[in-house]
């Protein structure tokens, strides 16, 4: 048995269709492509979401489901919340034993007139102050 010998199984190659090859052929002139029109030119690619002229369904559709990644933090507002700044130490902990807060949140940010005086009790990096 030699290299030369090999042929593939019974039945698993098929020719390739020869288009275009006369009327007698029976895919001959137009070749299976119809009469006129874009679908009938050589070189002629639809694009992936193509819907003959109408907007595509992508387009059409309401777009939804954007989360963003900077996690907005909990306002504090020390002039409403007076409890907060009059704590020793601030901290999410001492926070959440004063001030009815979510545990899922975060990071806290002091805002109003005083806020700033509180800087330097914070020992929480995620607690900020307002800058001004």
């Amino acid at each position: 048995m030699g290299i030369e010998n090999l042929t593939p199984a019974p039945g698993s190659t098929a020719n390739r269709k020869r288009v275009g090859r006369g009327q007698g052929s029976g895919t001959g002139k137009t070749s299976a492509r119809g009469q006129k029109g874009q679908k009938s030119r050589t070189g002629y690619s639809r694009k992936r979401n193509f819907e003959g002229g109408q907007q595509p369904l992508a387009k059409r559709l309401p777009k939804i489901g954007f989360t963003s990644r900077y996690v907005k933090p909990y306002i504090i507002n020390v002039e409403k919340v007076t409890v907060v700044g009059e704590l020793a130490e601030i901290t999410m902990e001492t926070i959440r034993s004063v001030h009815k807060i979510s545990a899922t949140i975060t990071k806290v940010k002091l805002v109003g007139a005083s806020a700033k005086d509180l800087a330097s009790k914070i020992k929480d990096e995620n607690i900020t102050t307002t800058g001004k």
